[in-house]
């Protein structure tokens, strides 16, 4: 079957977003982030379009992913695949009003690669007219969805509000497991959320005055509420593959896992992933001599997101309520002793350098999430775990294998064994 709106006439051979389906399209978002995505697609609704963050799990997920994607394929591109495809054929959605949207990396690894495993399930199915958005940096498919466009004002509001998303995730974790009040957690995170989605309205620029109130604003609700802190949890650090180590569906919700074992589990913020990201074209240019202007500029977003970063450390330590993070830049340094920071297909250096920055935040226990066909991660993360113990022997850390065959009850047995030895 064929929508006629459906533009293909030039040189993509592929269903396209175009400009009229911004009025009444649905855009599906997968879930990874629940509070940054979350806050990204309220920002999004502001310039007219419509895009729903899926919250949808269970086993036909996993189901649809076997049924559409190569079983050698990683274990996150099956469930992001998965999980669009079950919204697809759910009955949810006119299934001519939707298009997806994937990000791309742009890297070596097979997160480049999803979005055409996501175009060949859906002519597989018969539903080759839905299109699929890239969400890149990197130029790839330049003007192919002529519909969807991001402007530098929504960059600039995206990248203040994945800010304000870490720090609403910080001070949740550090909140969730010593509440008094059973949701005052979830229930002070939507009052956050709402707070920052009226601020960032329209095309209007947002004053960087106005993040810092917000990031002010953020301190002060999750300051009110009623914690009981009388008996210090064991603290958990999360690292791993960026979508399993996030994402409840690809970790069997390993959060609430920690939480019913008694533990405050410990994550670092998607801010880090992206000054991972913008660094290492910066080492392209160090290590192997490629373009020093595209250096230059991306040292420049770094610096700047750098710059940023501290003013949050700066509030955070003022407030006196919560533990910053650490400043990125020495996180980085931190991970000379371990890996070299040539290696950064995937997560590459940054995966150690969390379990590194973690121990010396006195985070000892680690669980280490490694999804099926993720070899960077299993080099990088699982690889290193021998190496970090010879630097940190109170390193007391787990990696757990996450798959489609994986049981959840071995899963869970191997991270209580961890936490039996647990400080």
């Amino acid at each position: 079957m064929q929508n006629n709106s459906t533009t293909t006439t030039n040189k993509y051979e592929y269903a396209q977003f175009t400009e009229e389906m911004r009025k009444d399209y649905t855009i599906l978002v997968p879930n990874m982030l629940p509070v940054q995505l979350g806050l990204m697609c309220r920002l999004m609704k502001n310039y007219g379009y419509n895009m729903e963050l899926l919250d949808t799990h269970g086993p036909n997920i996993v189901e649809q992913g076997l049924r559409n994607v190569h079983n050698d394929t990683c274990y996150p591109a099956l469930l992001v695949i998965g999980q669009l495809m079950d919204a697809i054929e759910s009955g949810k959605y006119d299934v001519h009003k939707v298009a997806l949207i994937l990000p791309q990396t742009g890297g070596g690894c097979r997160a480049s690669n999803y979005i055409h495993l996501m175009r060949k399930a859906l002519e597989k199915n018969g539903y080759d007219y839905i299109p699929v958005i890239s969400l890149n940096f990197a130029g790839l498919e330049e003007n192919a969805n002529p519909g969807f466009k991001l402007t530098k004002t929504m960059l600039v509001q995206i990248a203040y509000a994945l800010l304000i998303g870490d720090l609403i995730m910080l001070v949740a974790n550090q909140c969730r497991p010593y509440e008094l009040v059973p949701g005052s957690t979830e229930k002070a995170i939507e009052i956050c959320m709402n707070a920052v989605t009226a601020r960032f309205t329209g095309d209007r620029m947002v004053r960087y005055g106005e993040v810092k109130h917000l990031f002010r604003y953020v301190l002060a609700v999750f300051g009110k509420l009623r914690l009981d802190k009388s008996e210090k949890k064991k603290m958990v650090g999360i690292v791993g593959e960026i979508y399993v180590k996030f994402s409840p569906l690809g970790n069997n919700r390993l959060e609430e896992f920690l939480l019913g074992e008694g533990c405050e589990p410990v994550l670092p913020g998607l801010t880090d992933f992206c000054l991972y990201s913008i660094y290492n074209s910066v080492i392209d240019h160090e290590l192997y001599g490629r373009s020093g202007k595209r250096a230059a500029v991306y040292k420049f977003v770094y610096q700047f997101l750098l710059g940023k970063q501290a003013d949050i450390i700066k509030i955070m330590k003022k407030d006196g309520n919560f533990r910053p993070p650490m400043p990125f830049d020495e996180v980085r340094k931190k991970s000379h002793a371990i890996i070299g920071e040539g290696v950064k297909m995937g997560e590459g250096w940054l995966l150690p350098a969390e379990m590194v920055e973690l121990i010396s935040e006195g985070v000892n226990n680690i669980v280490c999430t490694q999804p099926f066909g993720c070899l960077p991660n299993h080099i990088a993360g699982k690889g290193m775990i021998r190496r970090i113990r010879e630097v940190y022997p109170q390193a007391n850390i787990v990696a757990v294998d996450y798959d489609p065959g994986a049981s959840k009850i071995n899963q869970e047995n191997r991270i209580k064994l961890m936490l039996s030895s647990a400080e």
